[in-house]
């Protein structure tokens, strides 16, 4: 075992700038390259505390409070060859100021580190600009998906953009391609989805009463002989909604290996070239965390699923 962070017990005083912030939030920026699933294991066992009492991984940290940070000791191989692929160059800038940066995340990434994944989107931007002081994900996509992804800059970028979510008033516009193509030009979904654990471990969300609201408008764009290209805005933020709610209507999203269809997938990937799942982040219109003034971002769809329409007319 080969410790990557600290190799003795210390104590950190919770500054100004990080008051209010999640304690696992401020741990995976503290004990850099060390996984989520890690910092919330020691959480668990009870290693962390605050003020010398147990902490939980969700609670708020308030400036002046001391917390126990443990000896970090994680294999090795957790790291090695992560660290050869992030890249030298950043991933496509759409926006950056002093606040904000929104990115074009590639599909096949996933967006922060943890579940296997020693190093995301985020640790490759923070080892790609050592020198700058804070850099936060605002939200997430998930691996598969492409396209706009929000980075704060500053601690007060998160919590005015926070605040935009919970009042839904970003709105997010996805572009996804689904077979059978869908029979409505609109369609308002309002579904609850609840998440569950699949057979080989992995996290899997489905349609249930006593699941969370979720809401996804969808608009036809182009209609082709077998699929449809669908405009998905989303009026809430839940983990896989656009998907399952796809499926839910049985017309799921060409290469969703997840809730998709086995067979199609194959027959599109091998007819059309598709070999990723097509769900694209296509357009945010927020509010700027500082000015208040409205942006409106927007990412072109990537070139192989740019070549998989043009075979479609």
């Amino acid at each position: 075992m080969t410790s990557i962070s600290k190799n003795f017990v210390s104590f950190y005083t919770v500054t100004d700038s990080e008051e209010n912030q999640r304690l696992d939030n401020f741990l995976l920026r503290y004990l850099k390259g060390v996984p989520k699933s890690h910092i919330h294991r020691i959480i668990r066992n009870g290693e962390i505390r605050i003020d010398k009492r147990r902490a939980v991984f969700d609670e708020r940290i308030h400036t002046g409070q001391t917390i126990r940070i443990p000896p970090i000791r994680i294999a090795e191989k957790q790291v090695s060859g992560s660290l050869k692929n992030i890249p030298t160059s950043e991933f496509p800038i759409v926006y950056e100021d002093d606040f904000l940066l929104v990115i074009d995340k590639p599909s096949g990434i996933a967006c922060h580190g943890g579940s296997g994944v020693s190093f995301g989107v985020i640790e490759q931007i923070r080892k790609a600009r050592p020198q700058a002081r804070y850099l936060e994900l605002i939200h997430r996509l998930d691996k598969d998906t492409s396209g706009l992804l929000m980075i704060a800059k500053k601690r007060r970028a998160v919590v005015h953009l926070h605040e935009q979510i919970r009042n839904n008033h970003p709105q997010k516009i996805y572009w996804a391609l689904c077979s059978p193509a869908l029979p409505q030009d609109t369609l308002s979904v309002k579904l609850p989805l609840i998440k569950y654990t699949g057979q080989n471990g992995e996290k899997m969300v489905r349609v249930d009463k006593n699941g969370q609201y979720a809401h996804t408008i969808f608009r036809v764009q182009q209609r082709f002989q077998a699929a449809s290209l669908l405009e998905a805005e989303l009026k809430t933020g839940r983990t896989h909604q656009i998907r399952v709610h796809l499926q839910a209507q049985n017309c799921p999203i060409l290469g969703d290996e997840r809730y998709g269809n086995f067979d199609k997938n194959r027959q599109w990937a091998k007819q059309y070239g598709l070999k990723r799942m097509f769900l694209h982040a296509r357009q945010l219109v927020i509010k700027h965390p500082e000015t208040n003034k409205e942006l409106i971002l927007q990412a072109e769809l990537p070139k192989a699923l740019q070549k998989v329409l043009q075979q479609l007319v």
